[in-house]
């Protein structure tokens, strides 16, 4: 019977190494979407790029193409880093897109176009280790997102300027 048992525990751990290898070739093969940031992690600059761009027209329907774009600090100092893909939330460009503007708080990002009915924000992002605690999207004379942390809040209130959306102080 000692050789039986030996010939068994030798199985057993065989077919444990065995199943063991499979499974680390498995994570290997998947890689970064087990363990990795979905969609990477953007630096300040492919942000600013990113809402600098102009939106491409949505294919299938004729619409205007939206204004020119580009990035304005809300907040002195450096802007925290966000991703800009995951979380994003908003609504779709309209056909009446007026000029677009990107706006960063160390809270979180924002977009926000004057267009017929006043200003409104068209997508909003918050930055890492922060939630968004308040948003008035509009369309409106002005509008706003707060952005809440453990130690800080951030609220960005946006105006439109002529036809440019302006970040404003806070009434």
């Amino acid at each position: 019977m000692g050789r039986r048992s030996i010939l068994v525990a030798t199985g057993w751990v065989a077919t444990a190494a065995i199943a063991t290898l499979i499974g680390l070739g498995a994570i290997r093969l998947v890689g970064e979407s087990l363990t990795g940031t979905p969609g990477g992690v953007r630096s300040e600059a492919e942000i600013e790029r990113a809402l600098a761009a102009p939106e491409p027209a949505p294919t299938g329907t004729a619409s205007a193409a939206p204004g020119p774009t580009s990035t304005a600090s809300a907040a002195p100092g450096p802007t925290s880093t966000a991703s800009a893909a995951p979380g994003m939330t908003g609504t779709a460009p309209s056909a009446s897109s007026g000029t677009r503007r990107g706006f960063a708080t160390d809270g979180g990002t924002a977009v926000a176009e004057c267009g017929v009915g006043g200003v409104r924000l068209v997508s909003w992002a918050p930055a890492q280790g922060y939630r968004v605690r308040d948003v008035d999207r509009g369309p409106d004379d002005d509008v706003e997102v707060t952005f809440q942390g453990a130690a800080r809040e951030y609220e960005l209130k946006v105006r439109c300027i002529g036809s440019e959306p302006v970040a404003v102080a806070d009434d």
